[in-house]
């Protein structure tokens, strides 16, 4: 299948989206390159709004929109927008419960070569810490574009999560999102691996590679962090050993909010795979992630341990 990068996705379809709801601005950080909101600039450029190197401002500015009745986008790269710019999400968009679209790109290791100053690994804790806050992290192209529309449709803060990383295409035309709902994209009962983002098609991987030997794996994608579909974790704790997979610290990610889930309901034995409490470094992608552990491979390796157990 085709490698497209979640952000090319996002771009592609605010034009298509500029054209279908007037009330669409975009915000940018001085990045519109990267993030690929120049594709609205050249567009709409009277709907487009360059901020400069002023996070904090950018998302004042979007609030305010917001505020007026329009629909923003404020996007930067994710380390800026949750980092720099937190005090603004929170006071200004969060605690207002202000219709604010956040589209964070060039999160995770896969940033690559740019290294830990660059690469959120945090971004999803921070924002799923938020009250009103949604938070999304689509798994490849096509469920960006229909996270975007989702976004647009829904009446209150939404934190995307986008990578700079070209990504190999899971889904089809055919594809549902629904926000706040996960997707089982394979049945299975001996363990159930649950992914999101690009160790979606991680999962996808190692769950073949299981079969092979023998181990029948459910692999769930979780798309929508923030409500979590909390049903489709506990049909998941059926299997009886659950796998998390995320490019993000396992602290305050996917694997924690399936524990949180798991802990008060269901518990059963459980995995986090993720980055470890360390920083990321300079790197190329694909290095970056077999270093840090997170392939098809490590999936395999921690399903034998955990049925083993």
């Amino acid at each position: 299948m085709a490698k497209i990068a979640t952000r090319e996705a996002y771009g592609k379809t605010l034009v298509e989206l500029g054209e279908e709801i007037q009330d669409i601005v975009v915000l940018d950080a001085d990045l519109s390159q990267s993030t690929k909101t120049v594709f609205f600039a050249k567009k709409f450029p009277e709907r487009f709004f360059n901020m400069g190197i002023a996070e904090q401002n950018l998302m004042g500015t979007a609030a305010g929109f917001a505020a007026s009745g329009k629909i923003p986008f404020a996007s930067t790269f994710a380390v800026f927008a949750t980092g720099r710019a937190f005090e603004q999400i929170r006071n200004s968009i969060c605690y207002p419960k202000l219709n604010v679209k956040i589209a964070a790109t060039h999160a995770g290791l896969t940033v690559g070569e740019d290294g830990a100053t660059h690469q959120a690994i945090e971004d999803l804790a921070i924002m799923r810490a938020l009250p009103n806050m949604t938070v999304i992290c689509p798994a490849d192209s096509v469920e960006t574009e229909l996270a975007v529309r989702a976004a647009v449709l829904y009446d209150g803060p939404v934190y995307l999560r986008l990578g700079r990383l070209a990504v190999e295409t899971i889904f089809d035309e055919n594809y549902e999102f629904k926000l706040g709902r996960g997707v089982t994209l394979r049945e299975g009962k001996d363990i159930a691996i649950i992914a999101t983002g690009i160790m979606v098609n991680e999962a996808i991987k190692a769950a073949q590679k299981l079969e092979k030997d023998g181990i029948d794996a459910m692999v769930i994608n979780i798309s929508t962090l923030k409500p979590i579909d909390k049903e489709i974790i506990l049909k998941a704790a059926e299997c009886g050993a659950i796998i998390t997979a995320e490019e993000h610290s396992i602290i305050g990610g996917l694997g924690s909010a399936v524990a949180e889930v798991l802990a008060e309901s269901k518990p059963v034995r459980m995995k986090r795979i993720g980055i470890a409490d360390e920083f990321g470094q300079s790197g190329k992608p694909d290095e970056l992630l077999r270093l840090y552990n997170l392939t098809s491979d490590d999936i395999v390796k921690e399903a034998k341990k955990l049925k083993a157990y």
